[in-house]
């Protein structure tokens, strides 16, 4: 299968710019590495010092060469990169590998870095980079970098993508439990976005799991598109996503927006695609070892042979903190562990199998295994043992997997608490056969929650948000063009036009209005500023809740109109409810994210909530619902009635379609508070914001 990215990544030829005799140097090391890989395509390093390099005839420029090469990696500083890539374009080379930073003093302006992408876009010219370090076509035997790896394997089964050089190395270099068929630092992507090497990782037919360490998505559509194919083909994406800032949170006006920052679009974004985000690189290389060793792995839960009874107790802990399942052992399981186990053990998951030792005991440790993984909600077993002195493992150890692995077909691992000093090539082998052995019972751990949550996700039933009316979108797109911020009272139409249950208001402008009002609810009532500007008015002293008689309102009315002007809200005072919130914002690079979630004056000081990419269902707005905190709430607490869940959720996904019809005009929505109550859910409180909002005092 051909791909647009072929001359940059799978040349038929190759020239070294700036290659070197001098060690250490890009130009050597580039030279170095394309022969360590054995590049079966020609050859040609470029230097008119050198006759030859390394046992290959050097050329003293490119245009000497025989042919024009596919691929030019530049081993030149930076001083020297602008001409040399104006020779490469001049001869009709298709792609070239840029390392260095682009970066050199007294520069003008548009800066180096400026120009280059400039010729490059200009010139159709692919390229990696530049301030990044190269990358590794291992498959294709492709190793265009230009610093220290260690031998790779073809073809391997798992791809590497970083925004960051020492986010692949420390990973790729490192780590020879992961056989890697492709890795690449993309640095700058001058010419060439992480989407689009995401896209050609993915045809590659070896690929078992991408790894990648993000810093931005610079091609939205792209990566959104590089995602949904991923999920196509059931190919499990690994992210370790820096950068977790909230930059556009001072550019907000509603309590949505301040909440929703950056990486909360990301969080969304993942969970629409199945994108199982990490912490750090422990987590992200235990991750990829368990993806490309163990998935798919099948329904239930981890069982544990453990050889210490304290070391069985804090897998407990440690699991519960995960959030990783434990197989509850059914009665069968049991009774044959008693079987074979010493009496004085109890027949549990996790399974402390030691206890008097003796020539039969590992016969005895390999049979518990293996009695617990035929359980029918056994999905993946583990041995969880420390290393032996030196950095060993004991081979009996990996014949606890080997039998229990041949006895159920399940997948298993050797886990060691921390590995210490020391090293074992059994450690390679036995990761390589399948049997995968790891460090860190805690990033095991998250490795394993991926597992299942990437295995969950494939079941996930398609979502079918509900549908709107054209008419209602068609109507209040053009108010909002008009209209920069919608006041309460026409935030709260807007949601009505769209099937969002909203709490009925009045807007009055003086004592005839406000008694007309009265007259009109029933007491209690709740009494609140309307004034334009004043966006958030509790911070203002402009609400007035439970007035139970038209003295009370009126001297509220009164106190307002004094402090804030005579234009106020006059509505209904609900019953006592589960404060709930529901928003949206306009992310600029994949449009509308929606946020639900736990509501009410602390909503941003308690943050409970959770994002994803409308529109979506009821059902979908129910598991992220329950990933939250505060969700047992919602079942009732000392002898409170359990809450309409199913109310919420239909308000949610409806409120998803509605943002998604108006997202052209939508910068943001804010709900807050939804009262959901045992018989009903109502929302209270609105602010809708448009895109051409301007600066208002909040």
């Amino acid at each position: 299968m051909t791909h647009r990215l072929d001359p940059l990544l799978r040349p038929t030829s190759i020239a070294i710019v700036g290659a070197s005799a001098r060690q250490g140097t890009i130009g050597h090391l580039s030279l170095h590495n394309i022969l360590l890989g054995e590049f079966p395509g020609k050859i040609y390093p470029v230097n008119p010092g050198y006759e030859e390099l390394q046992g290959v005839p050097c050329f003293p420029s490119l245009e000497s060469l025989p042919e024009v090469p596919e691929l030019v990696i530049f081993g030149v500083g930076d001083h020297r990169i602008e001409a040399a890539l104006d020779d490469a374009i001049r001869i009709g080379v298709k792609a070239v590998s840029i390392m260095s930073t682009l970066v050199i003093d007294n520069d003008t302006t548009p800066n180096l870095k400026s120009r280059i992408q400039r010729k490059l876009v200009g010139s159709g010219t692919l390229a990696c980079g530049a301030n990044g370090m190269g990358f590794c076509n291992v498959r294709d035997q492709v190793w265009a970098t230009g610093f220290d790896t260690r031998k790779h394997a073809p073809p391997g089964n798992v791809s590497m993508l970083s925004h960051s050089g020492s986010g692949m190395c420390g990973i790729v270099d490192c780590e020879e439990r992961i056989q890697f068929n492709f890795t690449v630092s993309a640095g700058h992507e001058l010419s060439v976005s992480m989407d689009e090497y995401l896209d050609f990782v993915l045809d590659l037919p070896e690929t078992k799991v991408v790894g990648m360490f993000i810093e931005t998505a610079r091609n939205p559509q792209g990566f959104t598109a590089a995602l949904a194919k991923a999920r196509a083909k059931q190919i499990p994406i690994v992210a370790l996503k820096v950068g977790r800032t909230e930059k556009s949170a001072q550019l907000t006006v509603s309590h949505s927006g301040s909440m929703a920052g950056d990486d909360a679009t990301y969080d969304a974004l993942f969970d629409r695609y199945g994108v199982q985000r990490v912490a750090d690189m422990d987590e992200l290389a235990t991750a990829l070892i368990l993806f490309s060793t163990m998935h798919p792995v099948g329904p239930g839960g981890l069982v544990c042979l453990h050889d210490s009874g304290g070391e069985r107790q804090l897998m407990v802990d440690l699991a519960d903190s995960a959030g990783v399942k434990l197989t509850d052992l059914n009665a069968e399981t049991v009774r044959k562990l008693q079987e074979v186990m010493d009496p004085e053990l109890p027949a549990i998951n996790p399974l402390d199998a030691w206890s008097r030792g003796g020539e039969h005991a590992a016969t005895q440790m390999a049979e518990c295994l293996a009695i617990m993984m035929q359980d029918p909600e056994a999905a993946i077993g583990a041995v969880i043992h420390d290393r032996a002195p030196y950095g060993a493992i004991y081979p009996s150890y990996v014949e606890y997997m080997r039998h229990s692995h041949a006895a159920s077909g399940k997948p298993v691992a050797l886990v060691a608490a921390r590995q210490g000093t020391g090293s074992d090539p059994l450690v390679i082998t036995s990761t390589a056969n399948g049997l995968p052995v790891l460090d860190g019972v805690a990033s095991f751990l998250t490795g394993i929650r991926l597992l299942f949550a990437y295995r969950d996700f494939l079941l996930r039933p398609a979502t079918t948000p509900p549908t709107v009316s054209s008419a209602a979108a068609e109507q209040w797109l053009a108010r909002m063009k008009d209209q920069n911020i919608l006041d309460e009272a026409a935030s709260c139409a807007l949601l009505q036009d769209f099937e969002v249950n909203v709490n009925p208001c009045t807007i009055i402008d003086n004592k005839s209005d406000l008694a007309a009002a009265a007259a009109f609810y029933q007491y209690p009532l709740v009494l609140k500023t309307a004034m334009p500007g004043l966006l958030h008015k509790t911070d203002k002293g402009g609400v007035h809740l439970n007035l139970t008689d038209y003295a009370e309102l009126l001297a509220a009315y009164e106190e307002l109109d004094e402090q804030l002007g005579p234009r106020a809200l006059v509505a209904p005072m609900l019953n006592t409810g589960v404060e709930m919130i529901l928003g949206a914002k306009l992310d600029p690079q994949f449009g509308p994210v929606v946020m639900l979630g736990f509501g009410g004056i602390h909503a941003e000081l308690i943050k409970d909530v959770c994002f994803a990419l409308p529109p979506f269902d009821a059902a979908h707005a129910r598991r992220m619902l329950d990933t939250l905190k505060m969700r047992p709430l919602l079942d009732g607490i000392r002898g409170a009635p359990a809450c309409d869940i199913d109310a919420f959720c239909i308000m949610a996904a409806s409120f998803s379609a509605m943002v998604t019809a108006l997202a052209e005009q939508l910068q943001e929505i804010d709900i807050n508070p939804v009262i959901v109550t045992d018989t009903t859910c109502i929302a209270v409180d609105a602010l809708v914001v448009s895109r051409n909002n301007e600066d208002q005092e909040l």
